[in-house]
């Protein structure tokens, strides 16, 4: 049976002080995050407790459908975060719409590509890979989207003026807004590469930390995402796959030959 470090309500609430400190020099310095930061605790321990059940139902029914609906939900609730942290959204359902298909597009061709090249479930759905693997790059993802799109909506209201009098001299729409688009790019990609100029030196990836953690050697954990530790051989095409614990069967037994296996091979 595999071991994995237990925490207890204690040790949870320990952990809590950090959060009560946080707030508490809110109140001192008059930062006014403090209702902010403990909402976003509770609702932090609330959505865990209840993806923890949703989850073990989850995994337990290994449906594509239900794995689908899974991943709908929380692209559909990832863009409705990144619309809400823009200071001035776009009007109607562009707010919203804008950010939910890019970080759709972009998260579940990712998830999809890993599933079927490097971790090779079988099946390929698996909820048991394919979630947490869509939650690791929905949370990246989200960051930089909402930082774009902030970013899109606040310069092109900073640069109303230059934008509407390029308009006026002749210029197209994409030339108009070219300057801005490229500024929103910019620092959507900012903290992506940042995370990748410090990554080895500065922070571990999540993914490796768990297979050392695993009691996988480092250097073997640095080529492949984690998958629980449990490894098992190689594949087609030669990446490694992996397969929780309850599914992991025994290599076939050999079988003995037949009368006219025998007489081919005499």
């Amino acid at each position: 049976m595999d071991s994995y470090i237990a925490l207890s309500y204690w040790d949870l609430a320990a952990a809590s002080i950090l959060v009560f400190i946080n707030a508490g020099l809110s109140v001192i310095f008059r930062l006014r995050v403090h209702r902010s930061l403990l909402i976003a605790a509770i609702r932090m321990v609330v959505q865990l407790a209840l993806v923890g059940v949703v989850l073990t139902t989850l995994f337990s029914v290994v449906s594509p459908l239900w794995t689908g609906l899974a991943a709908l939900g929380m692209v559909l609730f990832a863009g409705h975060e990144a619309a809400q942290r823009q200071e001035r959204g776009l009007s109607g359902w562009w707010s919203y719409g804008l950010g939910t298909g890019s970080m759709m597009l972009s998260s579940v061709l990712v998830t999809v590509f890993a599933l079927l090249t490097a971790l090779r479930p079988n099946p390929w759905y698996d909820p048991r890979y394919a979630i947490p693997l869509l939650g690791m790059i929905l949370g990246n993802c989200m960051t930089g989207v909402a930082l774009g799109l902030d970013t899109l909506t606040t310069s092109l209201v900073s640069r109303r003026a230059g934008v509407e009098a390029q308009l006026m001299l002749g210029a197209t729409r994409q030339a108009a807004v070219a300057p801005v688009t490229r500024q929103a790019l910019r620092s959507a990609l900012m903290p992506t590469i940042n995370s990748m100029a410090a990554t080895g030196v500065v922070s571990l990836p999540g993914m490796m930390t768990g297979q050392i953690l695993g009691g996988v050697p480092p250097a073997e954990a640095v080529k492949y995402p984690d998958c629980g530790g449990h490894w098992l051989g190689r594949g087609n095409g030669g990446a490694r796959w992996c397969l929780p614990p309850h599914r992991r069967a025994s290599p076939p037994s050999p079988r003995s030959p037949t009368s006219a296996e025998a007489g081919i091979a005499e």
